[in-house]
Protein backbone atom coordinates (compact mmCIF):
# COMPACT_ATOMS: atom_id res chain seq x y z
CA UNK A 1 0.00 0.00 0.00
CA UNK A 2 1.35 3.39 -0.98
CA UNK A 3 -0.52 5.42 1.63
CA UNK A 4 -2.34 7.33 -1.11
CA UNK A 5 -6.04 7.95 -0.80
CA UNK A 6 -8.66 9.45 -3.02
CA UNK A 7 -12.03 11.07 -2.61
CA UNK A 8 -14.56 11.10 -5.36
CA UNK A 9 -16.49 14.33 -5.75
CA UNK A 10 -19.49 13.81 -8.04
CA UNK A 11 -19.91 16.42 -10.73
CA UNK A 12 -23.34 17.92 -11.10
CA UNK A 13 -24.35 19.57 -14.35
CA UNK A 14 -27.22 22.01 -14.74
CA UNK A 15 -28.26 24.09 -17.72
CA UNK A 16 -25.69 26.81 -16.98
CA UNK A 17 -23.45 25.38 -14.27
CA UNK A 18 -20.88 22.71 -13.49
CA UNK A 19 -20.58 21.83 -9.81
CA UNK A 20 -17.15 20.30 -9.34
CA UNK A 21 -14.35 19.65 -6.86
CA UNK A 22 -12.39 22.54 -5.35
CA UNK A 23 -9.09 23.31 -7.08
CA UNK A 24 -6.07 25.23 -5.82
CA UNK A 25 -6.66 27.94 -8.43
CA UNK A 26 -10.15 28.56 -6.95
CA UNK A 27 -8.71 29.85 -3.69
CA UNK A 28 -8.08 33.50 -4.60
CA UNK A 29 -11.76 34.07 -5.46
CA UNK A 30 -12.83 32.14 -2.35
CA UNK A 31 -10.56 34.24 -0.11
CA UNK A 32 -11.70 37.49 -1.73
CA UNK A 33 -15.33 36.53 -1.06
CA UNK A 34 -14.64 35.96 2.64
CA UNK A 35 -12.63 39.20 2.91
CA UNK A 36 -15.41 41.32 1.39
CA UNK A 37 -17.54 42.83 4.19
CA UNK A 38 -20.64 42.91 1.96
CA UNK A 39 -20.30 39.34 0.64
CA UNK A 40 -19.40 37.88 4.02
CA UNK A 41 -21.93 39.89 6.03
CA UNK A 42 -23.84 36.75 7.10
CA UNK A 43 -20.83 34.41 7.14
CA UNK A 44 -18.30 36.42 9.08
CA UNK A 45 -15.18 38.03 7.65
CA UNK A 46 -12.08 35.89 7.28
CA UNK A 47 -8.53 36.93 6.48
CA UNK A 48 -6.56 34.95 3.91
CA UNK A 49 -5.12 32.52 6.49
CA UNK A 50 -8.54 31.72 7.96
CA UNK A 51 -10.01 31.47 4.46
CA UNK A 52 -7.38 28.86 3.58
CA UNK A 53 -8.37 26.76 6.59
CA UNK A 54 -12.05 27.01 5.65
CA UNK A 55 -11.33 26.20 1.99
CA UNK A 56 -9.29 23.11 2.90
CA UNK A 57 -11.81 22.02 5.53
CA UNK A 58 -14.67 22.24 3.06
CA UNK A 59 -12.71 20.27 0.47
CA UNK A 60 -11.74 17.69 3.11
CA UNK A 61 -15.32 16.96 4.11
CA UNK A 62 -15.52 14.64 1.09
CA UNK A 63 -12.94 12.37 2.78
CA UNK A 64 -14.74 12.30 6.11
CA UNK A 65 -18.38 11.97 5.05
CA UNK A 66 -18.46 11.43 1.30
CA UNK A 67 -20.28 14.77 1.13
CA UNK A 68 -19.03 18.33 1.07
CA UNK A 69 -18.72 21.49 -0.97
CA UNK A 70 -18.55 22.06 -4.71
CA UNK A 71 -17.04 24.91 -6.68
CA UNK A 72 -19.74 26.41 -8.90
CA UNK A 73 -18.46 27.12 -12.40
CA UNK A 74 -20.36 28.79 -15.21
CA UNK A 75 -20.25 26.24 -18.05
CA UNK A 76 -20.20 28.75 -20.89
CA UNK A 77 -17.26 30.82 -19.59
CA UNK A 78 -15.49 28.58 -17.08
CA UNK A 79 -15.71 31.39 -14.51
CA UNK A 80 -16.08 30.42 -10.86
CA UNK A 81 -19.26 32.06 -9.56
CA UNK A 82 -19.43 30.65 -6.01
CA UNK A 83 -19.66 27.52 -3.91
CA UNK A 84 -22.46 25.23 -2.80
CA UNK A 85 -22.48 22.43 -0.28
CA UNK A 86 -24.36 19.41 1.00
CA UNK A 87 -22.42 18.32 4.07
CA UNK A 88 -22.60 17.17 7.68
CA UNK A 89 -21.51 19.14 10.72
CA UNK A 90 -19.56 17.21 13.34
CA UNK A 91 -22.43 16.08 15.54
CA UNK A 92 -25.31 16.25 13.06
CA UNK A 93 -26.97 13.37 11.29
CA UNK A 94 -28.97 15.73 9.06
CA UNK A 95 -27.31 16.85 5.84
CA UNK A 96 -26.91 20.61 5.64
CA UNK A 97 -27.13 22.75 2.53
CA UNK A 98 -25.09 25.92 2.06
CA UNK A 99 -24.59 28.33 -0.82
CA UNK A 100 -22.43 31.32 -1.62
CA UNK A 101 -22.34 33.34 -4.81
CA UNK A 102 -19.53 35.81 -5.40
CA UNK A 103 -20.94 39.35 -5.28
CA UNK A 104 -20.16 40.03 -8.95
CA UNK A 105 -22.66 37.29 -9.84
CA UNK A 106 -25.51 38.18 -7.46
CA UNK A 107 -28.96 38.45 -9.00
CA UNK A 108 -28.32 36.05 -11.89
CA UNK A 109 -30.02 32.97 -10.41
CA UNK A 110 -26.79 31.02 -9.93
CA UNK A 111 -27.42 30.35 -6.21
CA UNK A 112 -30.87 28.94 -6.92
CA UNK A 113 -29.67 26.78 -9.80
CA UNK A 114 -26.73 25.38 -7.83
CA UNK A 115 -28.66 24.88 -4.58
CA UNK A 116 -31.55 23.19 -6.41
CA UNK A 117 -29.11 20.76 -8.03
CA UNK A 118 -27.51 19.97 -4.68
CA UNK A 119 -30.91 19.56 -3.00
CA UNK A 120 -31.90 17.10 -5.74
CA UNK A 121 -28.60 15.25 -5.27
CA UNK A 122 -29.08 15.06 -1.49
CA UNK A 123 -32.69 13.91 -1.49
CA UNK A 124 -32.98 11.89 -4.69
CA UNK A 125 -29.49 10.51 -5.36
CA UNK A 126 -28.12 10.12 -1.83
CA UNK A 127 -31.64 9.45 -0.51
CA UNK A 128 -31.14 11.58 2.60
CA UNK A 129 -34.40 11.60 4.58
CA UNK A 130 -34.10 15.28 5.45
CA UNK A 131 -31.91 18.29 4.73
CA UNK A 132 -31.53 21.57 6.54
CA UNK A 133 -30.08 25.02 5.99
CA UNK A 134 -28.94 27.29 8.83
CA UNK A 135 -29.76 30.86 7.86
CA UNK A 136 -29.15 34.17 9.58
CA UNK A 137 -32.60 35.76 10.04
CA UNK A 138 -31.26 39.00 8.50
CA UNK A 139 -30.14 37.21 5.31
CA UNK A 140 -33.22 37.99 3.25
CA UNK A 141 -31.86 36.64 -0.04
CA UNK A 142 -31.01 33.24 1.49
CA UNK A 143 -34.39 33.11 3.22
CA UNK A 144 -36.11 33.73 -0.14
CA UNK A 145 -33.96 31.06 -1.77
CA UNK A 146 -34.74 28.54 0.99
CA UNK A 147 -38.45 29.20 0.45
CA UNK A 148 -38.07 28.70 -3.32
CA UNK A 149 -36.34 25.39 -2.59
CA UNK A 150 -39.28 24.26 -0.47
CA UNK A 151 -37.49 24.49 2.87
CA UNK A 152 -39.62 25.57 5.80
CA UNK A 153 -38.66 27.18 9.10
CA UNK A 154 -38.42 24.61 11.88
CA UNK A 155 -36.68 26.22 14.85
CA UNK A 156 -33.92 28.51 16.00
CA UNK A 157 -30.46 27.39 17.03
CA UNK A 158 -27.11 28.98 17.71
CA UNK A 159 -23.95 28.60 15.68
CA UNK A 160 -20.68 30.32 16.52
CA UNK A 161 -22.52 32.39 19.14
CA UNK A 162 -25.09 33.66 16.65
CA UNK A 163 -28.82 32.84 16.44
CA UNK A 164 -29.82 31.27 13.13
CA UNK A 165 -32.98 29.67 11.80
CA UNK A 166 -33.14 26.01 10.92
CA UNK A 167 -34.97 25.52 7.61
CA UNK A 168 -35.71 21.95 6.54
CA UNK A 169 -37.14 19.82 3.79
CA UNK A 170 -37.89 16.12 3.88
CA UNK A 171 -37.55 13.72 0.97
CA UNK A 172 -40.71 13.14 -1.01
CA UNK A 173 -42.21 14.20 -4.30
CA UNK A 174 -40.44 14.99 -7.52
CA UNK A 175 -37.72 17.41 -6.47
CA UNK A 176 -36.45 18.29 -9.95
CA UNK A 177 -39.97 19.00 -11.16
CA UNK A 178 -40.88 21.22 -8.21
CA UNK A 179 -37.60 23.11 -8.50
CA UNK A 180 -37.77 23.47 -12.26
CA UNK A 181 -34.25 22.15 -12.82
CA UNK A 182 -32.55 19.69 -15.03
CA UNK A 183 -29.62 18.07 -13.26
CA UNK A 184 -27.21 15.36 -14.33
CA UNK A 185 -24.78 13.67 -11.96
CA UNK A 186 -21.50 12.20 -13.15
CA UNK A 187 -18.52 10.79 -11.35
CA UNK A 188 -15.42 12.90 -10.93
CA UNK A 189 -13.71 13.19 -14.28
Amino acid sequence: MTGEFTASVPRLHTERLLLREYRREDFDAFAAHLADPVSAAHLGLADRHAAWRIFCSQAGLWLIHGAGWWAVEERETGRLVGTVGAFFREESTVMELGWNTWRTFWGQGFAHEAAAAVLHHALEIRREPKVRALIDPANESSLRLAMRLGLTYEAETEIYGKAVGIHTRERGGAIAWTLGISCQTTGAD
